[in-house]
């Protein structure tokens, strides 16, 4: 048998899906410390970018369920962090704004994802890091760009793991 056959390593979706998998876990556990999951975290860096963004616009451009989304804002809403608004010409729409408790937590936990990337990425050269920023986001912009935030938003650090 070949050995490119055997080894994962040479397939890219292999080592996608564990870099994703080592930086979700840390993710995960950094924002446990305030009391956050990441559906929440994206929940309220999304409502940060885009006040008005509804709960089924986050889970799409967050590959997230509508299920995990819902409960995550729910989540959100009790705690005081966001508050939802009918939509001014559609009442079936429901428009999330965060609060101002709402976004000191989404700023510490955008410091907090900062500072995982600097950490995961520090192995790499800048220029090597821009090289697959850069990549990254042609792919994402084929497979799913309805992940990515408007154009005039990608120059922006997003803070989103």
């Amino acid at each position: 048998m070949n050995r490119t056959h055997a080894d994962p390593s040479t397939r890219m979706g292999y080592l996608a899906w564990q870099v994703v998998h080592v930086m979700g876990t840390r993710l995960e556990r950094a924002l446990r410390s305030l009391d956050l999951t990441a559906a929440q975290h994206n929940a309220l860096q999304h409502v940060v970018w885009t006040p008005g963004i509804s709960a089924a616009e986050i889970a799409r451009r967050t590959g997230f369920t509508p299920q995990s989304m819902g409960a995550a804002v729910n989540a959100l809403v009790d705690r005081g962090l966001l508050v939802r608004r009918e939509h001014p010409s559609n009442r079936r729409t429901v428009q999330l704004t965060i609060t101002y408790s709402g976004a000191k937590l989404a700023d510490r936990a955008r410091k907090l994802v900062e500072r995982l990337d600097t950490e995961a990425l520090a192995v790499l050269a800048p220029a090597e890091r821009a090289v697959i920023h850069s990549l990254l986001l042609r792919v994402l912009a084929e497979l799913n760009p309805d992940a990515l935030p408007p154009s005039d938003l990608r120059g922006a650090d997003s803070g989103v793991a």
